[in-house]
Order: C-alpha cells, then sequence, then structure tokens
C-alpha cells in the first residue's frame, strides 16, 4: 500500500485539493475523497463546481444518485459505493491499514500549520510505517509546488 503525505504550509486545503483531484482524475482511476463531517462534504461538493471556470471535475455524494457511475466520490464515512481506487483523507479524516489496502493509492492531506493535524498525522505515518505501507512525504516550497522529502 503506497501512502503519501502532503503537507500544506503556503496555501489552505480548498485551493490545493482541486489541483490534486485533477491530476488524479487524468490517471483514469475512480477517486474517493473522505473528509470529516458531512457538512465539509457539502462545502467540497459546491467548491468542485465553482473553484474553476474553465475545469470541471464530475463528482458526487450520497446526496447523488448512481454512486458507481461516479468518478470522484466525497463522503464522511468509510463506504466505498463507486469502488475508488485512490482514496483522498482530508479534514483530519483517516482509515485503518485494512481499509487502506483496499486503494491502490492514498493521499493524506493536512494543514501543517496546525499543532493538532501536523501531531495526528505524525501518528498516522508511524502506524502506517508499522504496517509496512510505503510511504511518501511531500512538502510545498515557497512558490506551491510539491517536492517530495
Amino acid at each position: 500500500m503506497r501512502v503519501d503525505f502532503y503537507h500544506l504550509q503556503k496555501q489552505i486545503l480548498d485551493d490545493v485539493l482541486p489541483k490534486l483531484l485533477e491530476k488524479a482524475y487524468s490517471t483514469g482511476k475512480k477517486i474517493k475523497v473522505k473528509v470529516g463531517t458531512e457538512q465539509r462534504v457539502d462545502f467540497l461538493n459546491s467548491l468542485l463546481w465553482t473553484y474553476n471556470e474553465e475545469s470541471f471535475l464530475p463528482h458526487g455524494s450520497k446526496k447523488d444518485a448512481n454512486a458507481e457511475l461516479q468518478p470522484i466520490w466525497l463522503s464522511d464515512d468509510e463506504n466505498n459505493p463507486n469502488r475508488a481506487e485512490f482514496l483522498f483523507l482530508v479534514d483530519g479524516a483517516t482509515e485503518t491499514p485494512d481499509v487502506l489496502e483496499t486503494f491502490e493509492r492514498v493521499f493524506n492531506i493536512f494543514d501543517g500549520n496546525s499543532n493538532e493535524a501536523l501531531n495526528k498525522a505524525r501518528e498516522f505515518w508511524k502506524q502506517l510505517k508499522s504496517a509496512n505501507a510505503e510511504l511518501h512525504y511531500w512538502q510545498q516550497s515557497n512558490d506551491g509546488r510539491w517536492s517530495e522529502k
């Protein structure tokens, strides 16, 4: 199992997530975005419709029909109705290593400006390391680009 940790420092999730989802969507893989609360699902659902007038990321949540047809699924639970191969964990959402094993790739995006989020990410890293996950750590440079550390 491969897990990529994205340490936000220069930008907020609302600016970074759509760009990362565009890149993941371009692979043709189905994606699930797990967030902390249903309220955040609703917010991200709106954000993905409006973040860029020139882009379109097809997505849905449990308020939409045909979950199995959605290329990007937004949720606050552990179900995977669109049979996603990629999992994005945001807003402190986590999963057990057993659940993570069902995905080809996992992206854990956390706010490095929050001590709580940083500590939670460190604990998650330790848990996954002990489960022998393939771990990658990405940090933003001053220009907002990602570099692996």
